[in-house]
């Protein structure tokens, strides 16, 4: 077997004309379509038209050129079929022994803001994964390269033997199998939320591989990092790393957290992430003021943990990064002189990230999560409380303070494992309870933190108090104000509880639940 015709069709025609110049010079007969055969002759490229192929012209606009008995026969035949090989002969028809094809743009179409239905729809590609998946299903004997990163390799075997190895073909086919499936998936995506239905009976996800990590969450464990097409620029698939070693499967985990938290916020604000639970959070006047007090929440969690911050580090708040040891400083930029001071710490990565603002933390979207045998999809938690929404069910109202201090709270409580209960004073937390079996243990978690940080701070909790017994242990540790969703059965004796102590407590409505 030797490769004799190419079939060639690409969209992007990088590096296109070089691969092709080789090929012809290799006695590869090349075959072609529309502008890629016309880019080919003017490049002095030896190039035959498909018309010329299937003598038939090329119709609609280009829709109908490769669709033809003549192409699919030369990819498809089976050629020790001996039934195959008479047919080919009797009807005049020639083999083709590599395609190559890259796809009409449809995600760089619909990524355009101002696109429409009808420039979507035309850019779906029929004849292309048409012919890349006759050839791939004949793997045996077509090669079949839908990546440009591909063409040195085959070039170099077909140099070698006049073929690409079986080898080969099998890798390129899978790679095929594997682009015409992201493909599809798109655009059943795009149609999916034309026609409002986000999740329907088949839910098909594609993501694209951004790195192979070193571990998983242990190191026994393979891992690597993917990113959804046309992902937003204020996700961490769209941060730029300006220093230190690659992010580890924990620290992709982490830092995700950290950036979910900090875009809840509009006033400058710094997030400190351990574990995917927030240490400490912070907001002030500037980010030094928010970093500072975000460190003073937790100074002992903090250490070896992930600081996001919703504004550029400058130098002053980057002497005090440099000063413990942060896996991750994740910002919209750094200063020259932030720079200057933190990438002399080796182990440090310095990540940046564009429009960290609780405008796109309210972007809604949808959340995939594994199980076993299959997966579970929801839509993100994207809601925010409006202060007018509060249900002032105590006695006494809330002072103007008070419910700053809860509706913060009540912003980073939403980001905490349930059961969840944070404890806020003075623009930044105090203490966090995270994870616990019953919400008693959280709340005991949180005040012991806190210390004497307690005494006239608010809590907040992500779900409702079963029973009055949070309500004692709040007013004991001398916390003032609450803030919860309300709804359950035994409301009647949170509030009895809270009025008895004089506690200030409002219901959102609202469940925060995060498993």
């Amino acid at each position: 077997m030797s490769i004799k015709r190419a079939l060639v069709s690409v969209s992007d025609k990088q590096g296109i004309v070089d691969f092709c110049r080789e090929l012809s010079a290799l006695g590869v007969e090349i075959i072609s379509t529309g502008g890629t055969s016309t880019l080919l002759a003017k490049e002095g490229v030896p190039v035959i038209g498909i018309s010329d192929v299937t003598g038939f012209p090329e119709i609609m606009d280009g829709r109908v050129k490769t669709l033809h008995p003549a192409v699919h026969s030369g990819l498809l035949a089976v050629r020790d079929n001996e039934e195959h090989t008479r047919q080919m002969t009797e009807l005049g028809l020639d083999y083709i022994d590599l395609v190559v094809v890259n796809l009409y743009p449809f995600a760089e179409t619909i990524a355009k803001p101002d696109v429409s239905y009808e420039e979507a729809i035309e850019n779906i590609d029929i004849g292309g994964p048409t012919m890349l998946r006759s050839a791939a299903k004949n793997h045996a004997f077509v090669s079949v390269v839908v990546d440009a990163a591909d063409y040195a390799n085959v070039l170099e075997e077909v140099r070698a033997g006049g073929d690409t190895t079986l080898e080969t073909r099998k890798r390129l086919a899978a790679k095929v199998f594997r682009h015409t499936a992201a493909y599809d998936a798109l655009i059943a995506d795009y149609l999916a939320n034309v026609t409002g239905e986000p999740l329907p009976e088949r839910y098909t996800v594609t993501y694209e591989k951004i790195q192979d990590l070193r571990y998983g969450e242990n190191p026994h464990q393979k891992a690597a990092f993917y990113r959804k097409p046309l992902a937003a620029q204020d996700t961490l698939t769209a941060a730029e790393q300006l220093h230190g070693k690659e992010l580890s499967y924990n620290n992709i985990n982490d830092a995700n957290a950290a950036l979910q938290i900090v875009k809840e916020f509009e006033e400058p604000a710094v997030v400190a992430i351990k574990h995917m639970n927030p240490c400490g959070v912070g907001v002030g006047t500037s980010v030094y003021e928010a970093y500072q007090k975000a460190y003073n929440a937790d100074p002992t969690s903090i250490f070896g943990g992930i600081v996001a911050a919703n504004r550029i580090i400058d130098a002053d708040t980057a002497n005090l990064l440099k000063d413990i040891f942060l896996e991750i400083v994740l910002a919209p930029g750094f200063t020259e002189e932030a720079l200057e001071i933190l990438t002399k710490k080796k182990n440090i990565r310095l990540l940046k990230i564009g429009n960290l603002s609780a405008a796109a933390a309210r972007k809604s979207s949808f959340v995939v999560t594994s199980i076993e045998g299959g997966m579970v999809v929801q839509e993100s938690d994207v809601h925010s409380v409006n202060p007018d929404d509060l249900q002032v069910v105590t006695d006494r109202k809330p002072t103007e303070e008070e419910l700053k201090q809860l509706l913060f709270g009540w912003k980073v409580v939403k980001h905490v494992k349930s059961n969840a209960i944070v404890l806020a004073a003075d623009d930044m937390t105090v203490g966090v309870g995270a994870g616990q079996m019953n919400r008693v243990g959280s709340a005991k978690i949180a005040i012991e933190q806190a210390g004497e940080k307690a005494k006239g701070a608010v809590l907040a909790s992500d779900a409702f108090f079963p029973m009055g017994d949070t309500l004692e242990l709040a007013a004991k540790a001398g916390i003032t104000a609450v803030i919860q969703p309300g709804g359950s059965i035994k409301d009647e004796e949170s509030i009895k509880v809270a009025n008895e102590y004089g506690i200030a407590m409002v219901f959102t409505g609202v469940r925060h639940f995060k498993h």
